[in-house]
């Protein structure tokens, strides 16, 4: 293992990486620091592409132990699909689909469970609890089931029942909470000191992260070791986006990649933009989103913990957030699922409209290569869908 240390994203405070923990003293996110240098030295980029395809082939930039087993589903190698209809739609050269849906548990939330599963059981965790707009409720279900933990969700009471029903068939315990994402925090902070149980909320812990990072070295590998010019991302608690930075970063110092960064695009629904609000102010930090309101569920996020380094990744790389109101993001889903064949959840959806929009405005150049991210399979969310029938 290539682990050096834990340190806070905020206040950069140290701790050893061999404990059990949730957030820094100071209330911020902890981060997974690694020694790169030996990395360098142990493993090459190229002999990466000679392994089995999947997430834990990036063995070396993840926090496992080598004598340790991984609780894995087969997550990861997700395709990275050209979509030359979708940017003749456009106005663009050059657009690829990155499609989380073939993820197991059909979204992108396996990636960071199959890292921070893995990592409780080593840690010695036995009963896992996560508050979940959807998506994420599902994936720590199924791998605490392969992992052999128990697992406790928190859902607002009109979660898809897709997703509801995800959980209960891996045998979770789910609580219904009369409110949104944050309201099921509340409830799970409430109770899991006294019933023992491990929080794997977003950034609430260190290692969802490390899993969605691997996002990161993905698209840099199906590219060739480039990176696109802009990638559009839909963004709730911010996980992937994060991770992706910090994977650019680590490859960069690997000496894999160069200094040149993707533009990000931060899209939020209308019903529920934190990130995009304090973007266009200027701040440093989101605060909560009053009356979160949207059918993308993976967006009906009103707070988010890690705000503020969502906001420092757009600004660093002159970055853009866009806010997409739910009947075109439904609308582009479709689009999105006529031209590609992908079944396109309400999250890539919105993905594809932002991309029109910053086309349209010059903030896209039409010779600039653009990645949409499609988070999830839009099987999920029959509710939405039925609510802007076609």
């Amino acid at each position: 293992m290539f682990v050096s240390h834990l340190s806070c994203w905020d206040c950069g405070r140290q701790i050893p990486a061999d404990q059990l923990v949730n957030l820094c003293t100071c209330g911020k996110p902890l981060r997974v620091e690694y020694d790169l240098d030996r990395v360098r030295e142990a493993v090459s980029r190229d002999e990466w592409a000679k392994r089995p395809p999947g997430l834990w082939r990036y063995r070396e930039v993840l926090p496992l132990a080598e004598s340790e087993q991984p609780v894995t589903l087969g997550e990861g190698a997700t395709p990275l699909l050209p979509a030359p209809t979708i940017a003749e739609l456009v106005g663009l050269e050059r657009v690829y689909i990155k499609d989380e849906a073939v993820n197991p548990t059909g979204s992108f939330k396996a990636r960071g469970m199959t890292v921070a599963v893995t990592m409780a059981r080593v840690l010695g965790a036995r009963s896992l609890a996560v508050p979940s707009a959807g998506n994420a409720g599902g994936a720590l279900a199924a791998y605490a089931a392969a992992a052999g933990l128990s697992a406790h969700i928190f859902m607002p009471h009109d979660v898809p029942q897709a997703n509801r029903l995800e959980c209960e068939l891996a045998g979770a315990d789910v609580t219904l909470i009369d409110g949104l994402i944050n309201d099921c925090a509340r409830a799970l902070a409430q109770r899991k000191e006294a019933e023992g149980w491990f929080d794997v909320s977003t950034l609430k812990e260190p290692y969802r992260v490390e899993g969605k990072k691997t996002l990161g070295y993905e698209l840099a590998e199906q590219l060739g070791w480039a990176l696109p010019d802009v990638i559009v991302y839909p963004t709730g608690g911010g996980t992937g986006l994060i991770g992706m930075a910090k994977a650019f970063d680590e490859m960069e110092t690997l000496g894999w990649i160069g200094s040149q960064r993707p533009r990000f695009v931060v899209v939020q629904s209308t019903g529920c933009a934190p990130i995009v609000r304090a973007f266009d102010e200027g701040r440093e930090s989101a605060g909560v989103w009053e009356k979160a309101n949207t059918v993308a569920a993976g967006l009906r996020v009103p707070g988010a913990i890690a705000d503020f380094v969502i906001l420092r990744c757009l600004r660093a790389g002159g970055g853009t957030a866009v806010a997409i109101a739910d009947v075109e993001l439904i609308r582009d889903a479709r689009v999105l699922s006529a031209a590609t064949g992908i079944c396109a959840c309400p999250e890539g959806g919105a993905c594809l409209s932002a991309a029109r929009k910053l086309t349209q405005s010059g903030w896209i150049k039409p010779t600039e290569s653009v990645v949409l991210f499609n988070t999830g399979t839009g099987l999920k969310y029959a509710e939405a869908f039925a609510a802007y029938p076609a």
